[in-house]
């Protein structure tokens, strides 16, 4: 497992919160560079196992040779169809890590950095269609003005839909170069700061992140066993929102959900962490990309 492939974070109070049994089944949803599943591995037996996904091709290479290692080359949202194609009913605990890897930012032709100039594609599966350009050429005003909104919190997102569509009527925006080149007359405050923003919510749209977060965190609740535990690490507050309320309430909304009596429903999810783990001092020196980290960790509580 390559470790500069991908620095893992909060690696030591994601392994403490799973609360690990030997002989227990595991599921590292977004496989990456294999830190997290390495120590998982550590600290399971012979008859223990790991599941591992990842829809990014390049994650194969950094499987291990190890015969309690399975690999499902897909999306997590396939979570429950993947274990009960390996005849796996329940799991005792489940980690997601939302970040893009630093592999995926570091290779220029993914599209995922500001820093270089490489096609706007930002796709995680490579075999999926529609990249980051098809999303400005294509998208109306509207649907772009709401994308930068609601996904990359962009304070004049209606103004950059304007200019995008604008834009592109006369010229194409197929390149990173010529999108920041196209946009920068109306770039607000810090122009590095603003780009991370503008690509993340174009990444969000691209790879339908928060549908697929959604997606997990339903069947998890169906596939742990009673007493496992979920540990999601997220990256921006979109993300954190939908765990926040996932665990806490049992759906995505600010509030448990009642029957016709009144009664909240039973939600059955206990939450582990009051407030979400972050990144101590000394894991932003080493690692100044997990600044942003949150860790959040629930567990499926016992039938009464």
């Amino acid at each position: 497992m390559q470790q500069a492939y991908h620095v893992p974070v909060l690696l030591k109070e994601v392994i403490d919160g799973l609360k690990i049994i030997p002989s227990g089944t595991y599921v590292d949803c977004t496989f990456g560079g294999g830190g997290h599943s390495k120590k998982i591995l550590e600290k399971l037996n012979e008859t223990g196992k790991l599941v591992v996904f990842d829809q990014d091709e390049d994650a194969r290479k950094n499987v291990p040779d190890d015969e309690r290692v399975i690999f499902v080359p897909h999306n997590f949202r396939h979570l429950q169809r993947f274990l009960r194609f390996h005849k796996i009913d329940k799991v005792n605990g489940i980690l997601a890590d939302l970040g893009v890897s630093s592999h995926q930012f570091n290779e220029a032709e993914r599209g995922f950095s500001t820093r270089f100039d490489a096609a706007l594609d930002m796709r995680m599966n490579q075999s999926e269609k529609m990249t980051a350009a098809d999303v400005l050429k294509n998208f109306s005003e509207e649907k772009l003005h709401k994308i930068f909104e609601k996904y990359g919190e962009v304070t004049n997102s209606k103004t950059l839909a304007k200019t995008i569509v604008e834009f592109r009527k006369t010229q194409p925006l197929k390149t990173i170069n010529q999108f920041k080149n196209s946009v920068y007359p109306v770039v607000k405050g810090n122009p590095e700061k603003y780009f991370a923003q503008v690509f993340q919510a174009l990444r969000i749209e691209v790879n339908d992140e928060l549908n697929v977060l959604k997606e997990m965190l339903l069947q998890s609740v169906e596939v742990l066993d009673e007493g496992g535990r979920i540990a999601v690490i997220t990256f921006h507050s979109l993300e954190d929102r939908i765990v926040k309320n996932f665990f806490k309430n049992g759906n995505f909304e600010d509030e448990q959900e009642q029957d016709l009596f009144g009664n909240k429903t039973k939600n059955q999810l206990k939450v582990i962490t009051k407030k979400p783990i972050v990144p101590s001092a000394e894991e932003l020196k080493l690692n100044p990309r997990s600044r942003s980290s949150k860790l959040r960790i629930a567990e499926k509580v016992l039938r009464s």
